[in-house]
């Protein structure tokens, strides 16, 4: 009855997402001043989980239907305006995207706090 959640399968793919995302973004600041080096991103999460599931079908706009697999991204180099140096980096872009992978994250452990307290619940606990 409970051995194939989604919720928790999701909630740990959006978590691992997140992390990888936040990971590029420090990369990114630290290579600021590097000539040449180009930012690198990956895909929102939404669209990685439709490109990762493309076989459920979503009854609504916004349903996200879970994850067969934990497969993350290959990270890309983003495309934006380049410095002289030939650095594409943008701190204010990197710090944004910063707080959109905590937020993604602490959304992800707030969906699985959730979802556990309301297994032990359903159990009794």
């Amino acid at each position: 009855m409970f051995h194939n959640l989604n919720v928790f399968q999701t909630a740990m793919a959006l978590a691992k997402h997140s992390g990888l995302r936040q990971a590029l973004s420090a990369q990114n600041i630290a290579n600021a001043d590097t000539p040449g080096y180009r930012a690198l991103d990956i895909p929102d999460f939404e669209a990685t989980l439709r490109e990762s599931a493309p076989h459920q079908r979503a009854t609504r706009n916004r349903h996200l239907n879970g994850l067969r697999s934990d497969h993350l991204p290959e990270p890309t180099l983003r495309r934006s305006s380049v410095d002289p140096n030939g650095n594409s980096v943008s701190i204010e872009g990197e710090m944004v995207t910063a707080v959109a992978a905590s937020r993604g994250h602490g959304r992800a452990l707030s969906i699985y706090r959730s979802s556990l307290n309301i297994l032990r619940t359903s159990l009794g606990r």
